[in-house]
Order: C-alpha cells, then sequence, then structure tokens
C-alpha cells in the first residue's frame, strides 16, 4: 500500500521501494523521476562531467576540473548538493561554445548514459504513457539522451548561464535544480492540466519535495548492488557513438588518463614510426615488441603473378579505424595499397602503404580501380566509415562490379583508453590516439575466396554480392548487418552528411572506401 504524500506534511516521508511498484496498466499514467542513482545506477554526475570537459576541453579543462572536485565535494557533503554542483558546472563548462556541449551530448554521452540504465527504474518509466525527468544536471547534457534515447516527453534540468554563444559557468535562475526548487520546477511545467503526477521516482532527500506531489512515490534504494540493464536490453541499440575515451573517467581513471597522455603520445609516436619506416615483412614483429598485438586468422591468399598477367585481389575489409589497411599489410607481410576517402594529409604523409584518393565520381573510381587492381592486390571498406561498435554498415556495391577475385576480411580490434576513430574532430590524430593505448590490438581474420557462383560474373547483382560479403564477415565476428550508410552516422554524430569539400566543387555521390 502506498501512503499518502501530502504536500503538506512536514515530517520525512517513508515512501516505499521501487521494487514495489507495478508497472502493469500503466499507459495513461505519467511518472515524473530523477535521474542520477535513479533512471542510472550511479548517483555521482561527475563522469558525465568529465567527459564533456575532455571532450570539449581536452586534458587541460579535464584537470581543471580533476582539481575542483575535492571542493565540489566538500561544498556537496557540508554545505549542499546545489553547491557542489555549481562547482562542476562552472569548472566543466565556464568558457565553452553551447554548440560544443550540445555536439558531446547527442555524440558522445548517450553510450555512457546507456550503460549505467537502472532496470527497476526503467521498468516503471517505460510502462507509462507520459515520461517526464526532473534533474539537478544541466537540461543541456542530458535531453539528448532522455528524449533520443528513452522517450522522455518532458526534460526538466538546470540552465546553464549562456552569453554570446558561450557558457558563463553560472546557472540561470532559479539555480540548481534541488529540492524544493524541483518541485517548483514541475509544478510549473505540468500546470493544472495533467497535475498531478501519477507516479514520483527519486533516490535522495533532496527528491521528496516533488516526490510529495504525486499520487505514488517510490524510492530507488542507493548501494543495492544492482546491475545496469545489459546492452542487448537497451531501449534502442548505441549504434554510432563519438568522443575518444574509452571508458568511464571516474575521479581515478580522469587522473590516469591525464598522467598518462605524455607518456602514451611518445609511445605512439615510437608506434609510428616503426609501422611507417620499417620495412613490412618486420612490421609485425615490431609491433609485438612495441606492445602492440596482432592476430592474424585464416589462410591468406598469395601474390599475383605478373609473369602469367594474373591480376590482383581486392580484398573487401570491415571498417573498424583508418588503420585497417596498415594492419592488413601487417598481416601479409606486404604493403597492400588502399583507396580512401576523407584521410587527413597527415595520415596520408605518414602511411607505410600507397594510398590512393576516391574522386567520388563512379566512372572515374571504377577505371582507377581497375588500373590498380592490373598492378596488383588492391584493399578497400566499403562501408565507407567506421563502426566501433558490433555492427556493420552497408556495403557500397560499386567493388563487386569491378572484379570477381574477392577475399573478405573480418577487421576486428582492441582499445582500452582511446578510441582511434573520431566524426567530430580532427582525423589526423586518429592514428595517435589508437596508438596511445597501452596495449592496443587488431584481429586480422582471412575468410575464403568468393566462390565464382556468388560473383557478378555468375549472373549476380552487385548489391547480392555485397550483402552477401557483408554477412559473412558479420556472421565471422558475430556482429550485426544493418543498412546505416556514412552520411546515417554523421548525421548523428556531427549534424551533417559527412561530405568533404573537394576543390573546386563540393562532391554529392556515396562514397566507398576508408
Amino acid at each position: 500500500m502506498v501512503k499518502p504524500n501530502g504536500g503538506g506534511n512536514s515530517t520525512t516521508p517513508h515512501f516505499p521501494l521501487i521494487h514495489q511498484c507495478t508497472s502493469t496498466g500503466r499507459e495513461n499514467d505519467t511518472v515524473v523521476s530523477d535521474m542520477d542513482g535513479t533512471l542510472l545506477c550511479g548517483r555521482s554526475s561527475f563522469l558525465y562531467f568529465a567527459l564533456v570537459a575532455f571532450e570539449v576541453g581536452g586534458i587541460l579543462r579535464l584537470l581543471f576540473l580533476l582539481l575542483a572536485s575535492p571542493i565540489a565535494g566538500i561544498l556537496y557533503y557540508f554545505i549542499s548538493e546545489a553547491a557542489g554542483i555549481q562547482v562542476l558546472v562552472f569548472a566543466t563548462f565556464v568558457g565553452m561554445r553551447v554548440f560544443d556541449i550540445e555536439s558531446v551530448a547527442r555524440a558522445v554521452l548517450p553510450k555512457f548514459y546507456s550503460s549505467d540504465l537502472h532496470p527497476e527504474a526503467w521498468r516503471v518509466f517505460s510502462s507509462c504513457g507520459k515520461r517526464c525527468v526532473l534533474t539537478a544536471n544541466p537540461r543541456i547534457m542530458v535531453e539528448a539522451f532522455l528524449k533520443e534515447y528513452l522517450g522522455a516527453d518532458v526534460v526538466i534540468g538546470t540552465e546553464i548561464g549562456v552569453f554570446k554563444g558561450r557558457a558563463t559557468g553560472f546557472v540561470k535562475r532559479p539555480g540548481i535544480l534541488v529540492g524544493k526548487e524541483k518541485a517548483t520546477a514541475l509544478k510549473k511545467a505540468f500546470g493544472e492540466t495533467s497535475w498531478p503526477p501519477e507516479i514520483g521516482l527519486g533516490d535522495r532527500k533532496t527528491d521528496y519535495p516533488f516526490m510529495k506531489l504525486c499520487k505514488e512515490s517510490y524510492i530507488v534504494p542507493a548501494n543495492s548492488g544492482v546491475e545496469p540493464i545489459s546492452h542487448d536490453k537497451l531501449p534502442k541499440p548505441i549504434v554510432f557513438h563519438d568522443g575518444r575515451l574509452v571508458h568511464k573517467p571516474t575521479p581515478i581513471m580522469a587522473l590516469l588518463t591525464i598522467l598518462w597522455i605524455p607518456v602514451g603520445f611518445l609511445l605512439a609516436c615510437l608506434r609510428v614510426a616503426a609501422g611507417s619506416l620499417l620495412p613490412m615483412p618486420i612490421v609485425y614483429h615490431a609491433f609485438w615488441a612495441l606492445g602492440v598485438r596482432v592476430y592474424i586468422k585464416g589462410t591468406p591468399p598469395p601474390p599475383p603473378k605478373k609473369s602469367i598477367n594474373q591480376t590482383g585481389v581486392l580484398f573487401i575489409c570491415s571498417h573498424r579505424t583508418l588503420l585497417d589497411p596498415i594492419f592488413l599489410s601487417t598481416a601479409l607481410g606486404r604493403p597492400i595499397p588502399a583507396v580512401t576517402y576523407s584521410v587527413s594529409r597527415l595520415s596520408e604523409i605518414i602511411s607505410p602503404i600507397k594510398t590512393v584518393r576516391l574522386t567520388r565520381d563512379r566512372a572515374v573510381d571504377a577505371s582507377m580501380i581497375k588500373k590498380l587492381l592490373q598492378e596488383g592486390d588492391l584493399v578497400i571498406c566499403p562501408e565507407g566509415t567506421t563502426c566501433r561498435e558490433p555492427f556493420l554498415l552497408r556495403f557500397s556495391a560499386l567493388f563487386a562490379e569491378l572484379t570477381d577475385e574477392l577475399v573478405p576480411v573480418a577487421m576486428a580490434n582492441r582499445m582500452s583508453m582511446f578510441h582511434g576513430t573520431t566524426a567530430r574532430g580532427w582525423k589526423g590524430m586518429d592514428p595517435f590516439y589508437f596508438f596511445m593505448n597501452p596495449s592496443p590490438a587488431y584481429e586480422v581474420t582471412f575468410l575464403n575466396k568468393l566462390p565464382y557462383e556468388m560473383t557478378c560474373g555468375s549472373g549476380k547483382t552487385s548489391h547480392e554480392v555485397a550483402n552477401y560479403i557483408q554477412r559473412s564477415i558479420a556472421g565471422s565476428l558475430s556482429y550485426q548487418c544493418t543498412s546505416f550508410t556514412r552520411r546515417d552516422k554523421y548525421r548523428a554524430l556531427a549534424g551533417n552528411d559527412g561530405i568533404v569539400l573537394e576543390k573546386p566543387k563540393l562532391a554529392a555521390k556515396k562514397i566507398m572506401g576508408c
């Protein structure tokens, strides 16, 4: 039985626990939930502020936030929750462009928020027809995730101050939304039409004021040892995400990251130099000596015999980072040229293999690829862009029309600190970030050469061939095939179509390549 939560009751209310709340027949009910410690298992928002600090401001802003966090903690426990959060807001946001904050909130934070979703709170939250989140976090940080991935209809959060497109570091009235400010904001947002809400969810005393306004209210207990929802049960799968950090930057992890970056960058330069300057037959051994693990599975085809005018093989690779062709060459022990798109000049300069840029003109690119195959083997990544999660994007079908000598290659990698890809940042740093990981690893799996009956030469369409290879690679990696494209990725992460301006004109056709 839920005890009545009269708004005028001054005594400490005793709310039932979340597992006592039924989630059946709630289609017409409204739920109002706190975020940290309620919808999310974790009660601390530091790591999400740290993600914004690093992704927008870099290592120095992360260091500034880390140094300010003890002050925030002291204020939180001895003064007020609002005072502690205000320090985190100032240290994170002051001087940042609002556009950059919104970009990180859209492209980076959902991946980390989704990995901490509380199963009981989500059970109740998802069962209701109208969903509202009331949080002390800055609305600009959380709204994209809550609305797009959790289906929230209303998000009420702290509003940050803005001057000429940049955050001031302070917040607008009524300040940080805690305690009575939450209750006031909730009344203002709902008005009289749908008042009072049926269900209130919270986890701490500063949530009690708004919880008492609801018909029913439930507490999400702290330190209950509950495991977050597993990835396969998320309300919406995370296919695309950006940002450099692999793991959540807890205070300890943030400190380790700051201390490692100078050392890691020097190590990355050494690894890049080894891959660029040493002969390809010994790069494999050099990588292992420098802590870069390269695992080879399957049997690669031998080099083409030019004496009998044998054309080269076209290696069809899944695309994890721009280093895929280099690790393919490392596995083969010989340099294999690659066709590329949207690769920085720095990456081209330091590349140990020949790179040829696609023009995005279908006829010109087809002629160029055929010519390269006459000279020897070639590697291409028909997804057109990288994907970090266990998904394969749609394969562009142009390659299937150019040759029947096709060898699928499944690429997989492992990074423990930094991602070696970006949609929003400077791509020239991608190889360095990959090699900055303490012990990065690549797994290169050579699948069987495509049988003739599955090629265009036997009557198959290019789309049938591309889809068949996509399924073959996905099956070997236990990944899922999707119909997403490069355009879908860049629209989700960067707010554009991922088109690179080619002087003197803007290319307009879909790409195929790295």
